[in-house]
C-alpha cells in the first residue's frame, strides 16, 4: 500500500514542523468520530500555503483532500492515503457595511453570530449550521429559510491549475447541494456576503427560534454528520425513512437516530464500515418500499480498512 510519507520534507518547509502531522487519525477531525489516519495531514495558517501545498501535490502527483470542520464527512476505516489540508486556520471575519467578508475556516455559527452583532440580516438561517464557510459555500448548504446561494456575492477560489481567482455569485453556479466548486474540485479561500441591515433584536428573535427547532428535533447528543441523505425531489429522506419503518434500526455502532430519521448517528463505538452499511441498507429498503433513490449528502472519502 502505498503512502506519501516522503512528502513530509517539503511540506514542512512550506508550513511549519508544528502544523503537519503524520498518520493522523481523521476520527479526530470528524463530527462521526470515525476514519483511519491520513498520510499526512497539514494546517495552513494563509492562502499563500493553500496554493503552494497545492502545487507541490500536483507537482508530485499525490491526492489531496480539502476539509474544515469535518460537520459533513465521513473517513473510511482505512484512512486516507495523500494529503488532507484542513483550513480551520484560515477564520478571520470582517464587516464592511452590508458586507461580511468571511475566511473559508470559520464556522457558519460565528458569521452568523457577527452578522447579529452588527444588526445585519440574512444569514440567521446558517446559525445552526455546524460547518465552515468553504463546506457551506461548495455544497450551497441551506436550513430551514434559506440557502448560501441567497446571501453569497463572491468568493476567492483556488481553481485547478493553482490559480487564485475570485468567482461571482452566477460563475459559482450553486444549486441543491451542488456548485462549480464540487464540480471541478477548486477550494474555497473565502467568500463575501451581502446582508441587509436589521434590527437585531428581530434578528436575535429568528435566530434563537432556529436554534431551539435544531435543538428540539436533531439528535445532537450523538455524533454524526448531520443530515445524512439529500432531499429527493418530491420528497422528503427522513419521513421515506421512517415510513420504511427503519426508525432506529441499528447496524454495529450505526443507528438511524430514532429523534429524526434522516440522520444517521454514531452510538459510540461505530466505525466508517458500520455507518456505510446503514447507509446502504436504508438505501436499498427505501428503494424496495417507495422505488425512490437516497444519495447521501455526507462527503465520504479514504480507504477500506484492509483485513
Amino acid at each position: 500500500m502505498k503512502n506519501y510519507l516522503y512528502l513530509l520534507g517539503e511540506i514542512k518547509e512550506i508550513v511549519g514542523e508544528s502544523n503537519v502531522l503524520a498518520d493522523e487519525p481523521m476520527k479526530n477531525h470528524t463530527s462521526f468520530k470515525v476514519g483511519g489516519p491520513a498520510d499526512i495531514f497539514v494546517i495552513p495558517k494563509d492562502y499563500q500555503e493553500v496554493q503552494q501545498l497545492v502545487k507541490v501535490c500536483k507537482d508530485q502527483n499525490v491526492p489531496y483532500f480539502i476539509i474544515g470542520n469535518g460537520s459533513n464527512l465521513l473517513v473510511k476505516d482505512g484512512g486516507i492515503r495523500g494529503v488532507v489540508i484542513k483550513l480551520t486556520a484560515l477564520n478571520k471575519i470582517e464587516v464592511q457595511g452590508n458586507k461580511i467578508i468571511a475566511q473559508s475556516g470559520a464556522l457558519l455559527s460565528d458569521v452568523s453570530t457577527c452578522a447579529l452583532d452588527h444588526s445585519l440580516t440574512g444569514f440567521e438561517f446558517a446559525c445552526g449550521i455546524p460547518g465552515c464557510v468553504g463546506g457551506a459555500v461548495a455544497m450551497n448548504a441551506g436550513a430551514y429559510i434559506s440557502e448560501m446561494k441567497n446571501v453569497i456575492e463572491n468568493a476567492l477560489v483556488i481553481d485547478n491549475d493553482a490559480n487564485i481567482r475570485r468567482l461571482d455569485l452566477q460563475e459559482l453556479e450553486l444549486s441543491y447541494r451542488n456548485s462549480i466548486i464540487l464540480k471541478q474540485g477548486f477550494i474555497v479561500l473565502e467568500a463575501v456576503f451581502n446582508l441587509k441591515p436589521g434590527n437585531y433584536n428581530d434578528i436575535k428573535t429568528l435566530i434563537d427560534d432556529l436554534q431551539k427547532r435544531r435543538t428540539d428535533k436533531q439528535p445532537l447528543d450523538y455524533p454524526s454528520a448531520g443530515s445524512t441523505f439529500k432531499r429527493p425531489e418530491g420528497y422528503f429522506a427522513g419521513k421515506l425513512i421512517e415510513d420504511s419503518n427503519l426508525k432506529g434500526v441499528s447496524i454495529g455502532g450505526a443507528q438511524v437516530s430514532n429523534k429524526h430519521s434522516g440522520f444517521i448517528i454514531n452510538t459510540g463505538n461505530a466505525t466508517a464500515k458500520d455507518i456505510l452499511s446503514l447507509i446502504a441498507y436504508v438505501q436499498k429498503t427505501v428503494f424496495e418500499k417507495f422505488g425512490v433513490e437516497l444519495h447521501t449528502e455526507v462527503r465520504i472519502m479514504g480507504e477500506e480498512l484492509n483485513n
